[in-house]
């Protein structure tokens, strides 16, 4: 509405706005002021707003007298004596968007709205409102106003609010507080209150709100001012400031000003300032004489003949007891009354000083509950002021020291007297607290909204209903409001119909703003009953979490659940259930409360991911759906090494679970990752089944749904060397980077780098040959070596070349080889996987000689052989393969074994002769060349054989990973002779040789990545220089790594400073390169060079030196003195270098990284020395050993100690912990290696020693799984208990590691039979069962023996029972009974007389015991006495045979109340026929059930039935136990005891049963779940449309059918929708599975039982929806004779040939329509025929039925909006605006003519300028003036 007003004011035309209207259009924002000002400002205002029902002084009288007799009121100000008009000086407590809250004095507080800040500011603001959007010149008030400001403000109106406390509204607009001054009243050195108009120039204009005086204030006198207040760099428009006059000139107009704190604070009011009663601002400084002193005050005058008075709150607390008549003292006006003109002081110290600030309360103290407070003074009138614990004071009013006014006690507050009370308030201007003593604001839980927190469960009353909600008092001030989505679980039509005012509910908080005083509250009763966690923020919303919420949208994508603190989040469609639900919106609605599981949060985007599928246990292919939430948890780092179990193969890759952690998070390796070899990868794929362990597998990335993890050995090398890029900013032109082809497109191959860095490789830098199809080049996944070319910062694009001549390292014989060794390296893995599997085909390597059947000769010459070793492989050899013998089908044949392909089951053999020949082998030698034929070509290697030897060989096809395509010339054919260089002489476990093509080079390099190289270093260029070593140079510092500084010398010339060249005295942990910045300039000593391609030092003699990158040092010592030039790494094979180092000596050196493959640590000492600290050897700190990564950061100095060099004697080995002894009786850490099951750990030592750790020293108290925690790689603190022989003992007790530490020891150490004593209770665990009794272990050297009658009780004739209840390695408590020390025997009982505790074979089995006669009988006889029915025959025990005679009857099942009283019987022969016979019972009926009484019919009890129900878990209802128990029942009667726990038993299993069913959440699984649920609702249609369906799902067409009939019969006649609906399905049924004549015959009954057009619409839909259209069409042309008169049925028939495509009949329906049906529904029909040709017909044709219509009816306002709306969907502006335009000047009523205006408007505002939007608000006033004329005539 408001927008309305605003675009067309009402009574007619505005032609002059009325002067000084222009906040008009907030006045009505300022009733929202007061309502927010209900919760805000005066919320504490309980004293002194009922003190007027109190008899207190009668307030108002004493006023007016004090004015009449001229007598002061020294008391405090009250709320009554405030008047419109009143000036105050106040304090700002809280600052919000629309009004300030203003504390005054006594206690008082008020509000300003935002329309009385200032003229100007309210200009904005009306501007701000007219404009629609947001100026910049305009402020909001917490950003000019602080808390804590002083300010002047006049009293506008007090209202008394709905529960009689009044408000008190103000200004501080200069015009109002200042209206007393004019201009020539002004002097130099009056402080008054300003408000900045506007900001100039050189200054600011001041609005000082006198009429005719311009106030101007420069930036000078504002400068200071500006810095303290620290809101910005200028004043804002509407900042009330304290300006002080400096000048006045002509006469007053103009006056210049400052607000300098300083000469604020230092001026005094005097009478040379001409001030009057009149024109007194409070906030005025003044001296002061003291005239009187009384017991509530003080009497003043100042400025010569004014008087005041200061109240006892505002006397300063220092001096209270000093003052003196006739005393002089400075004070600050307090108010000024407009009427008595009584002014009111302060004597409080921060008032004292213009512009000074009072003192703020601590925000803890505010609502604390104070013990003792002691009373200072007691004013009976007022109330009591109070010194608190802290020394301040605090007041209370009269009304708050007792509960009531008959209970107050004035005797009780004698000065010195203490009280408890709470602080409800805090008074700025009185720098008081205020005090409540009343116990039910004591007791209150919450005073303010601070006190009240998300999710708090609160009491309230009900306030009021409005439309939006319910509003509901929580406590006094504070107010929420339950909106009406949150009245109930359901939505409330009527909610005054449950809720009335006065009710108390209980709510719980959904969001609390203490800042905007808002608090939104619920009465969901789901939601305040809740106990699951709230969830009121992001961070919280860990995956897993499980929390009610509630539904706030429901849509075809999904449900939006909203949480506390408008937390909220997305249900996708496929986690709403476990069913699809294909439209959400009906099966949800809006408010909806439901349990939701977190799924995945993104905290900083506020986006949250639910399910409501809380299964906790997904299914396999749901698994990954979990690990966003580990993903979270888990937090693996990219490039962090872990092992996996395969969970699932799929044709694209592999679904496994990272085994460290204990959830299993679910990973994605892609198939192409498992290997940097195409061929490879499929074969281990192949290889590898579900629930094999991965090892060594790397983090890849968690884009997207899936952790991805890869096996690529380059890619993982490359990550672990650091040879990677993290970011797009570290990446550099000339850097070469390993990564993977992401996609092949035709323009070229997107290349991934892991941390997810992508790049283009163009075609044309794809490769060194043409490319015409990418796709021949690469494959998606390959593992490639890219050189960045060129990179575009603005659009973060990377170039790459693929090129192999740009990315190796030119030694291509190398680079050949390095990829052939890790291929066959691969190999010998997947051979190992396929020896489980098929182990026949490992067998077979190449070379191998073997004799074959030829089993067929193919067309081609090739030809098959088969052979008793090569079952169920094909054996091939191709026509060369043959040579030039003849062969026929069935002949023997000796063969050579070329090659074997796993994945195809294929075998390559040759019968050639040269080949088979034995030759003698001979000596070959390294790097030799020979001549060698193809034999055999393979994806990535060819198989050749030597011409010498006849020695197999393989030789790599291709020369670098990039290395993919050949033209056909180039490609090796076989029997082809080539060169090859021999690089290994033994053959590896494929049989063969490994090689390369080509001649020999000489010296050739293997180039494995370096240790010292990084990505970096790659790209330094390689430079000619004349610099020789002890050259002075001067560079810049270009970049600073960890270990190294990159300098460069001059434009052209880069380098290197190593971390050990910089200080000479290195502190250890420091980091030596952090000490350079980049861009310093340094100079440096040239101290070596390095070799560009292998980054090796090279010796000054070489004669590439002049081409090297320069070494570099910066050492103070060695710039100026002698320094030691870097010798060659290469050359100097015995490597004198590390010969200078002794074992033992300590050296500083630099942390490189930590090697996660080889487990150590990687350091540099020099530039040209490596060193390595292996894993073990890094700290004595297990924390350490178990993050290494972590502890160690890269470049930090350390001090090691020299172990030695390692074996290829390029590295000093190194210790961080010294040189290990491992030496008896000393502490070690270790790794664990080995865990082997009931004997014990084997632990890795420093220095590569094992130990081992038996169950026994594992812990102080024996556990039952004691190894349960360890797992292979966990460090361990080990105590060493013996070393003897190279063998290590060791322990991992507390008491040994710790002994410092007197935790208790359970289990102590047994070392010798010495500790063993008799009588001595034992644990230990079970060795064996032998028949010669139980063997237990008591330590490690230690067995004792328990003898069988020792065991238990019961006598056992099986000894299997045993080994069950007393499997290997069991714990047990045993008693020692004898020890033989001299045969070292010790013999031990576990009955439990012995132990006090429990059997080891439980009572349950139902065991005779050892000479139990007696016991057994009395049993019997009580069991007579119980049944006289059962003839049960006495037991004999017969202890010599171990016989015992069988009962001839026995009963099974025991009397029951709930039983039918019939008992079972039967015989029973032989012991083994009993035990089969309980064999079968359990296999019929669940373990631990009864038998039943078995009925012929099928009938079937409740109970039995229960066993069909699925939500019972049978792991519950049965153990191993109760099973035996069914097999021992037989053997032995039961005694009472166990009578009335099967009974127990039996009764629980029925709750059981009975509660499943019960189970509302339960879905129906079978005919008689549905039986059972359509019983209970017979008319519930949705039910039998489910059974229907149930029985659809097995294809039970004529069972579905019966069902409906049924469902006919059943529901009520009343329900007809109900009916109708199950017609609808039979119909649906007939028309799928039925012929036409049954569907025929079901809808002419459905015809007769229901209402016939319903059926016949119904029908059409289903024959439409199943394009059953010639059907349809028939049906609707009898529906057309039939319901003539039916608009509908003409409109239904319409939509249908529109969507058949058949416009044409389209428009001759609406000629039928409209002759037979009646003249009043043609215009309705013809405009929804319009709107179906505009959505699916044509629209120029829709466009003529509407322009034809309204032509004839130009008033019908619906069918213009509709053709409007239409027309705004589908037309173009221009026609849109056309038909507005004819609109608006129709002659229609005034009503209807502003809606279209109103549209019009509304159209322009959206799409049109703003000049068109002028043009309608134009239109629309001529409109109204030309209405206004009409009516004036």
């Amino acid at each position: 509405m408001a927008s309305m007003e605003e675009n067309f004011p009402r009574g007619g035309i505005q032609k002059k706005p009325a002067e000084g209207k222009t906040p008009k259009p907030k006045s009505e924002r300022d009733n929202l002021f007061d309502v927010q000002h209900e919760e805000k400002s005066l919320k504490r205002k309980r004293g002194q707003k009922d003190q007027e029902k109190q008899k207190r002084f009668k307030a108002d009288k004493t006023v007016k007298a004090a004015v009449k007799d001229n007598v002061m009121n020294i008391g405090p100000l009250t709320i009554e004596a405030l008047s419109e008009g009143m000036l105050l000086l106040g304090c700002i407590k809280e600052v919000s968007d629309y009004e300030l809250a203003i504390s005054l004095p006594n206690g008082l507080s008020g509000f300003v709205p935002v329309t009385q800040i200032s003229d100007a500011y309210s200009k904005l603001l009306t501007k701000q409102v007219a404009q629609g959007e947001v100026l910049e010149e305009l402020n909001s008030l917490p950003d000019v106003f602080s808390p804590g400001t002083l300010v002047r403000c006049i009293v506008t109106s007090i209202e008394k609010r709905d529960d009689g406390r009044r408000s008190v509204k103000l200004s501080i607009d200069p015009k109002k507080v200042n209206k007393g001054l004019n201009s020539t009243a002004l002097a130099a050195g009056m402080l008054l209150s300003g408000s900045v108009s506007s900001v100039e120039d050189h200054g600011y204009l001041i609005d000082i709100g006198v009429i005719g005086t311009h106030a101007f204030l420069p930036h000078e006198k504002a400068k200071n001012y500006i810095k303290a207040v620290k809101k910005g760099p200028d004043l804002k428009i509407g900042q009330n400031l304290n300006c002080l006059i400096v000048e006045v000139k002509n006469e007053g107009r103009v006056v210049c000003l400052s607000i300098d704190r300083s000469e604020v604070a230092a001026s005094i009011a005097t009478e040379r300032q001409n001030w009057a009663l009149s024109n007194l601002l409070p906030g005025l400084v003044v001296k002061a004489r003291v005239q009187k002193v009384a017991p509530l005050g003080m009497k003043l005058t100042f400025l010569s003949y004014f008087t005041g008075i200061v109240d006892f709150m505002h006397i300063d607390p220092e001096k209270s007891m000093s003052y003196s008549p006739d005393q002089v003292v400075k004070a600050c006006v307090l108010s000024v009354h407009p009427t008595s003109r009584a002014v009111r002081l302060t004597l409080r110290s921060p008032f004292l000083h213009a512009g000074g600030a009072p003192r703020q309360l601590p925000g803890p103290r505010m609502g604390a509950v104070l013990e003792e407070a002691t009373v200072k003074a007691f004013y009976k009138q007022f109330g009591a002021i109070f010194e608190l614990d802290d020394g301040t004071l605090a007041f209370a009013r009269l009304k708050h020291l007792s509960k009531t006014r008959k209970s107050f006690k004035p005797g009780a507050f004698k000065e010195g007297s203490k009280h408890k009370c709470r602080i409800i308030d805090y008074s700025l201007m009185d720098e008081m607290c205020i005090v409540s003593l009343k116990n039910q604001i004591i007791e209150a839980r919450f005073l303010q909204y601070q006190d009240i927190h998300t999710g708090d469960v609160v009491q309230g009353k009900v306030l009021s209903l409005k439309p939006i909600g319910m509003q509901v008092k929580v406590a006094d001030g504070i107010r929420g409001l339950v909106p009406s989505l949150h009245l109930s679980d359901v939505i409330l039509k009527q909610p005054e119909k449950k809720y009335n005012v006065g009710d108390e509910v209980k709510c719980r908080v959904l969001e609390c703003n203490p800042g905007g005083k808002k608090l939104i509250l619920t009465l969901k009763k789901s939601l305040v009953q809740s106990k699951l966690p709230v969830l009121s923020n992001y961070e919280d919303a860990k995956p897993g979490l499980i929390t009610h919420g509630f539904v706030v949208c429901a849509r075809e994508f999904g449900c939006i659940v909203k949480f506390y603190n408008d937390v909220k989040g997305l249900v996708p469609k496929n986690e709403l259930g476990s069913e699809p639900i294909s439209c959400p919106d009906k099966v949800f609605y809006e408010g909806q409360v439901l349990k939701v599981m977190v799924l995945k949060c993104e905290p900083q985007q506020e986006r949250l991911l639910l399910s409501f599928r809380l299964s906790s246990k997904p299914g396999p292919e749901e698994k990954w759906k979990c690990t966003p939430k580990e993903k979270q948890e888990m937090k693996y780092q990219i490039g962090e090494i872990v092992d996996v179990k395969i969970l699932k193969k799929k044709d694209n890759g592999l679904e496994v679970s990272i085994l460290e952690d204990e959830d299993n998070v679910v990973a994605w390796i892609p198939m192409l990752h498992l290997s940097d070899f195409v061929a490879a990868s499929k074969l281990l794929w192949h290889c590898l089944q579900e629930g094999d362990v991965l090892p060594r597998v790397m983090y890849l990335s968690d884009k997207g749904e899936h952790i991805i993890l890869s096996r690529k050995s380059a890619v993982i090398s490359a990550v672990q060397e650091e040879q990677v890029v993290r970011s797009f900013s570290e990446i550099q032109p000339g850097m070469l980077l390993t990564g993977y082809v992401r996609n092949v497109m035709p323009f070229g191959v997107f290349v991934e780098f892991p941390f997810g860095v992508t790049g283009l490789a163009p075609k044309v830098s794809m490769s060194d040959k043409f490319v015409t199809d990418t796709k021949d080049h690469f494959v998606v996944g390959q593992t490639v070596i890219a050189k960045v070319m060129s990179i575009d910062e603005e659009k973060q694009r990377v170039l790459l070349n693929l090129k192999v001549s740009e990315c190796s390292s030119g030694d291509s014989a190398a680079e050949s080889f390095g990829l052939l060794n890790q291929y066959f390296k691969e190999l010998k893995e997947i051979r190992d996987l396929l020896k489980r599997g098929e182990p026949g085909i490992c067998e077979l390597v190449p070379g191998k000689r073997m004799h074959l059947v030829v089993q067929d000769v193919r067309e081609d010459g090739s030809a098959l052989f088969s052979g008793s070793s090569v079952t169920g492989l094909s054996v091939t050899a191709t026509r060369y393969h043959l040579g030039a013998k003849n062969i026929a089908p069935g002949e023997k044949r000796k063969a050579l074994v070329l090659h074997v392909d796993a994945l195809t089951s294929e075998v390559h053999v040759s019968l050639r002769e040269e080949l088979l020949k034995q030759r003698p082998k001979r000596r070959l030698r390294e790097n030799s060349q020979h001549s060698a034929v193809v034999q055999h070509i393979t994806e990535h290697f060819a198989i050749v054989s030597l011409l010498e030897t006849g020695q197999l060989a393989a030789v790599p096809i291709a020369c670098h990973f990039n290395d993919t395509f050949r033209f056909d010339s180039e490609k090796l054919r076989v029997g082809q002779t080539i060169s090859a260089t021999l690089k290994t002489v033994k053959e590896n476990n494929h049989g063969v040789l490994l090689a390369v093509q080509g001649p020999a080079k000489k010296n050739v390099f293997v180039r494995v990545r370096s240790e010292s190289e990084t990505a970096l270093e790659e790209t330094l260029p390689a430079v000619k220089h004349s610099l020789s070593p002890g050259d002075v140079v001067t560079g810049t510092v270009k970049s600073v790594k960890p270990t190294h500084v990159t300098v460069a010398i001059d434009d052209k010339l880069t380098g290197s400073i190593h971390a050990s060249r910089i200080l000479d005295e290195v502190p250890i942990g420091s980091f030596p390169t952090s000490t350079l910045k980049a861009g310093q300039k340094v100079t440096a000593r040239v101290i070596g060079g390095r070799d560009v391609n292998t980054h090796r030092c090279l010796p000054i003699t070489h004669p590439h030196f002049t081409q090297s990158i320069p070494e570099l040092s910066i050492r103070p010592s060695e710039q100026e003195g002698e320094f030691t030039a870097m010798l060659n790494l290469k050359e100097e094979k015995s490597l004198k270098k590390l010969g200078l180092y002794d074992v033992g000596q300590t050296v500083t050196c630099f942390v490189k990284k930590y090697n996660v493959l080889k487990n150590w640590l990687e350091v540099e000492v020099a530039p040209d020395i490596r060193g390595r600290v292996p894993h073990l050897l890094l700290s004595l700190n297990t924390k350490v050993l178990k993050h290494p990564e972590k502890s160690f950061k890269s470049g930090q100095a350390i001090s090691a100690t020299v172990t030695g060099t390692d074996a290829t004697e390029t590295n000093l080995c190194l210790s961080l912990t010294g040189i290990q002894s491992l030496e008896q009786d000393t502490i070690s850490v270790g790794m664990v290696t080995k865990v082997t099951s009931h004997v014990g750990l084997t632990i890795t030592l420093p220095g590569g020693k094992t130990g081992k750790v038996s169950i026994f020293h594992l812990n102080d108290t024996y556990t039952e799984d004691p190894l349960g925690s360890f797992k292979v790689g966990k460090i361990v603190r080990c105590y060493i208990l013996s070393n003897e022989n190279g063998k290590i003992q060791l322990s991992l007790r507390q008491s040994r590691l710790n002994p410092k530490i007197s935790s208790k020891v359970e289990d102590i150490e047994i070392k010798s039979i010495k500790d063993v004593k008799k009588g001595q209770l034992v644990r230990g665990y079970v060795k064996s069962v032998t028949p010669s009794g139980v063997f237990f272990g008591l330590s490690t050297s230690l067995l004792g023996r328990i003898l069988f009658q020792n065991v238990s009780p019961y006598f056992v004739q099986k000894h299997s029972l045993y080994e069950k209840y007393l499997p290997e390695g069991k714990l047990l408590t045993a008693k020692v009974l004898r020890v033989n020390r001299k045969e070292k025997h010790t013999e031990l009982s576990l009955l439990p007389e012995d132990t006090g505790m429990p059997s080891v074979l439980p009572e349950s089995l139902g065991l005779p015991q050892y000479g139990a006669e007696e016991e057994k009988r009395e049993a019997d006889d009580e069991e007579k006495r119980e049944e006289p029915k059962p003839k049960t025959k006495k037991r004999r025990g017969n202890h010599e045979s171990g016989q015992e005679a069988k009962p001839k009857k026995r009963k099974i099942c025991p009397t029951d109340e709930n039983d039918s009283g019939i008992e079972v019987y039967y015989r029973e022969e032989e012991e083994d026929q009993e035990e089969e016979a309980a064999k079968k019972k359990s296999t019929v009926r669940k373990p631990g059930e009864a038998p039943r009484l078995q009925v012929s019919m099928g009938f079937t009890w409740d109970e039995d039935n229960a066993m069909d129900i699925p939500v019972l878990d049978q792991k519950e209802e049965s153990s191993e136990s109760e099973e035996e128990e069914d097999m021992q029942s037989k053997l032995k009667k039961r005694t009472k005891k166990e009578k009335d726990l099967e009974k127990q038993k039996k009764e629980k299993e029925l709750c059981k049963a009975e509660a499943a069913l019960m189970d509302p959440s339960r879905q129906p699984q079978s005919a008689d779940d549905f039986d059972r649920l359509v019983l209970g609702s017979p008319n519930s249609s949705i039910l039998w449309l489910q059974y229907m369906a149930f029985h659809l799902q097995a294809t039970e067409i004529e069972k579905a059918r019966a069902v409906a009939e049924r469902a006919l019969k059943t529901i009520s006649f009343r329900e007809e929708q109900e009916k109708l609906n199950v017609w609808v399905a039979l119909l649906n049924l007939e028309n799928m599975y039925g012929t036409e004549e049954t569907l025929m015959k079901v809808f002419e009954r459905a015809v007769q039982y229901n209402e016939p057009l319903k059926v016949f619409q119904h029908l059409c839909d289903i024959y439409a929806s199943s394009e059953k259209c010639k059907q349809a069409e028939e049906l609707y042309h009898t529906m057309l004779k039939r319901f003539r008169q039916e608009k509908s049925v003409w409109l239904k028939y319409a939509s249908f040939l529109l969507k058949q495509g058949q416009a044409e009949a389209t428009h001759r329906l609406l000629e039928r329509a409209l002759k037979a049906l009646p003249t009043k529904e043609h215009v309705d029909v013809i405009s929804r025929f319009a709107q179906l040709e505009f959505h699916s017909g044509d629209t120029e044709h829709a466009k003529a039925l509407f322009e034809s219509t309204l032509s004839s009816y130009p008033k019908r306002t619906d069918v213009w909006s509709i053709y409007m709306d239409i027309m705004i969907k589908h037309g173009s502006q221009k026609e849109i605006r056309d038909i507005f335009e004819r609109v608006i000047h129709l002659s229609l009523a005034p009503k209807k003519m502003k809606f279209f205006f109103k549209r019009y408007l509304d159209y322009e505002k959206k799409f049109g300028t703003a000049e068109s939007v002028l043009a309608v608000k134009r239109a629309a006033l001529e409109y109204v003036e030309s209405k206004s004329s009409l009516a004036d005539t």
